[in-house]
């Protein structure tokens, strides 16, 4: 039977969002990169966002997530539209809610694609809309006693 596609290995992957959450324990950057591994993957690309020791200027002391019952179904329309826009043979993504210290992981996003140009792409999309449109809020307290709240 003939193939419609050039190379067996480029045919569509079954289901390439492998993983997504939103979780209150830690996350491994191993957990998501195992996720997007594909044999018809060229290039990965993989973003890591942690809990930095300032913002605006000022000292942050701590730092916390919270997230809207909606927000699994939203990350999953995320990534589907990046799926739907790119050429993704895998996709992960997982977000922390909760208490986290400076240094802490806060999320980890990875996209698998046939090139690397494209793995860019797409990984980038998959955090700018996830960052846009995913209803996680920041709640930070800073040295100097003030606090904000971002993303609300």
């Amino acid at each position: 039977m003939a193939s419609t596609h050039s190379h067996p290995g480029e045919q569509a992957a079954q289901d390439p969002i492998r993983l997504l959450a939103i979780r209150d324990t830690p996350l491994t950057v191993d957990e998501v990169f195992r996720a997007v591994g594909d044999d018809a993957a060229g290039g990965t690309a993989l973003f890591v966002g942690t809990v930095r020791n300032h913002d605006g200027g000022a000292d942050v002391d701590t730092l916390g997530y919270s997230s809207h019952p909606t927000a699994e179904a939203e990350l999953r329309r995320v990534a589907e539209k990046v799926v739907a826009d790119y050429p993704v043979r895998a996709l992960a993504a997982v977000h922390r809610v909760g208490d986290l210290a400076v240094g802490d992981l806060a999320v980890v996003v990875a996209v698998s694609c046939p090139h690397r140009g494209e793995a860019f792409e797409a990984c980038r999309k998959l955090i700018d809309d996830l960052k846009h449109e995913v209803p996680i809020w920041k709640h930070q307290k800073f040295s100097d006693g003030t606090e904000e709240w971002v993303g609300v």
